[in-house]
């Protein structure tokens, strides 16, 4: 995508088509991206001890498989004009995101790839939120690298 972007026809993008922009330009192999307001992720991306470089543990295979890490990127209006640089700069190096006090974002090769890794973070949000102040067991680091996904 280069150049200048205008609507041409049927109804108008949502304000968060920024967001998808950016992860095309970040992710040329994408065909896909998938932007929720799902409940867990967007419950977890509103505490205040998630860590900014992975906001989500590996807690299962599947998730360090189709998620590997998750960078949770500041709060900004929806809409927000600023957050595209900010997406784009986090999509170069990791195909999903979680905003801060919003939800997930995922890029994926295919629809259904994109459509996979979104459910692995809800569902490892639930799980997260489930076992808080629980001791848990997440993989290791070289356990999760070993089943990572392929960058980019």
């Amino acid at each position: 995508m280069t150049g200048a972007v205008r609507h041409l026809d049927g109804p108008r993008p949502t304000k968060e088509a920024l967001l998808h922009a950016a992860f095309y330009r970040a992710r040329p192999g994408a065909h896909a991206v998938v932007h929720l307001h799902s409940t867990h992720a967007a419950a977890f991306s509103c505490l205040a001890d998630a860590d900014p470089a992975n906001a989500l543990p590996p807690l299962t295979a599947y998730y360090a498989m189709r998620v590997g890490t998750l960078p949770l990127l500041p709060y900004h209006a929806p809409g927000d004009t600023a957050l595209g640089p900010l997406a784009e700069e986090a999509a170069r190096s990791h195909h999903a995101v979680l905003l801060a006090n919003h939800g997930p974002v995922v890029a994926g090769a295919t629809l259904e790839r994109a459509a996979d890794a979104i459910e692995e973070v809800e569902e490892t949000a639930r799980l997260q939120l489930l076992l808080r102040g629980l001791r848990t067991r997440p993989l290791t680091p070289e356990q999760a690298a070993a089943i990572a996904p392929p960058f980019p």
